[in-house]
Parts: C-alpha cells; sequence; structure tokens
C-alpha cells in the first residue's frame, strides 16, 4: 500500500465486512490498522486478494473503542475547498492553454480535473452502498481513460503538424497561479493535521500536483531559451500518463 489508489482499494474491498469499525492508514509507512470485533482471518484473507504483499504485524485486544467521527464534518469541508480550488484552475487553464496554444497547460488542466473526480468521489461516497462507489468510480475511471488518449492523439498531431509558437509568458504565469492554488491545498490539508486516510490521500495527490506546475513552468522557460514547441509537448505527454495511470487504478478499484 503506497498510494492513494491503494487505499480506495483496500476500502471498498472491506466496505461490506460490518465487523470492522475503522480503518486507519499510515500510507507512507505502507500501515493498515483494522479495529474489528472478530473475523480477523477473513479480513486478511479479503486483502490478500489486492497482492499487495500483506501480512501480520501485530494483533491485540483494546477496550471502550469509539469510532472516530467527531471530525468527519471539517474534514468533508476541507475536501469540498480543495475540490473547488482544483475545479477552478481547471477551467482557468483550460481554457488559457488553448489560447496561448500550450498542451502543458492543457494536460494540467486535465489533471486538476482528475483530482477533483477523486475528491467527489471521496465525498459522495461517504455512506453510499458498495454498488454506488462502484459505479462513481467506473465512470471516473473511464472519463480519466478518455481525456488521456484524446489528449495523447492531440500531442501525436501537434508533433507531426507545425504549431503556432506556444505563448510561454501566458504558460509559465496561469501554471504559477495554479502552483499558489495547490500550495493553498496542500496548506488546508496539512492544517487539519488529519490522519484519516482519505485526508492523507488528498495530501499526496496535491503534492504531485505540485510537482506538475513546476514541471510546466519549467517548460515554458526552455520555450522561452530553446525557441521551440517540444518542451511543452513532452511536458502535456507525461502528465497524460499520469492522468492514463490514475484511470487504470480507479477502474481497478471499481471492479
Amino acid at each position: 500500500m503506497d498510494c492513494p489508489s491503494e487505499e480506495q482499494m483496500i476500502r471498498m474491498k472491506l466496505s461490506e465486512m460490518t465487523t470492522i469499525k475503522s480503518l486507519d492508514f499510515d500510507i507512507p509507512n505502507r500501515k493498515l490498522i483494522v479495529f474489528h470485533t472478530d473475523e480477523k482471518d477473513i479480513i486478511f484473507k479479503k486483502l490478500e486478494e489486492l497482492k499487495f504483499d500483506t501480512s501480520i504485524v501485530e494483533s491485540f485486544s483494546i477496550e471502550n473503542f469509539i469510532t472516530p467521527i467527531e471530525n468527519a464534518n471539517q474534514e468533508r469541508k476541507l475536501l469540498w475547498q480543495v475540490l473547488v480550488i482544483n475545479f477552478f484552475f481547471f477551467v482557468v487553464e483550460i481554457l488559457t492553454g488553448f489560447v496561448a496554444n500550450s498542451m502543458g497547460l492543457i494536460a494540467d488542466s486535465f489533471d486538476m480535473l482528475a483530482d477533483s473526480f477523486v475528491y467527489a468521489l471521496a465525498l459522495f461516497a461517504v455512506g453510499g452502498t458498495l454498488l454506488r462507489k462502484k459505479i462513481i468510480a467506473k465512470f471516473a475511471g473511464y472519463f480519466q481513460l478518455l481525456i488521456a488518449v484524446l489528449g495523447f492523439i492531440e500531442v501525436i498531431r501537434r508533433f507531426l503538424y507545425t504549431e503556432s509558437k506556444v505563448n510561454y509568458p501566458t504558460m509559465i504565469l496561469v501554471s504559477f497561479f495554479a502552483l499558489l492554488g495547490n500550495g493553498l491545498c496542500l496548506y488546508l490539508l496539512q492544517k487539519s493535521k488529519s490522519k484519516e486516510a482519505h485526508m492523507q490521500a488528498s495530501m499526496i495527490f496535491t503534492s504531485n500536483d505540485v510537482i506538475v506546475n513546476l514541471g510546466v513552468i519549467l517548460a515554458g522557460i526552455l520555450i522561452y531559451i530553446t525557441s521551440s514547441n517540444y518542451p511543452d509537448l513532452i511536458i502535456g505527454s507525461i502528465v497524460f500518463v499520469i492522468v492514463a495511470f490514475g484511470a487504470f487504478k480507479i477502474l481497478k478499484l471499481a471492479r
């Protein structure tokens, strides 16, 4: 277990087990604490089916366990905030991407949209049935995959045919503001100091977005230095690979 998608896969795998009271994920250390009443062997068997090299580190009994729900409303509010920020910058980047003729901005905008789907999944799946979770996840996965395929087609077309010069100042400026937006998301998520898995997963997604923003800014600088559109196409391809990889993980989650 080393990424947010795998954490969601585990949650959905165990979602039908009424004996499980709480799941506490430690993604950086690849650990999961399961609070349950019985059926330890069944839980372990279900986890093994995911082929994540599962092993039991420790098992012990506790008394007077209380399910941690007191911060649910605050966490839901934070997820809505980062969803709105991501969707806002999707709209900004998709529009300015076409105006600036930048595949880097367009690809980053779709990465923002993909993240918005992830946050929406976390929100709409709360309290829902397993069937609803799978339907939402499958729709998001196929939509992201379609985005990635269309993006790759456009990148190939621009490689083969001469395009007008990318407006690198716009590309750099918009990416800088998107970087600030993701920085704000990361600040809000870290400020919550939540140990809940979906909040940790959101922080990982946002940290990855910061790296993508820096990549688009670097591509804009290289366009200025080389007077070539290739850096823009390369960063666009890389981002679409990230979107496609995320789509496959979500579709695996929806099985």
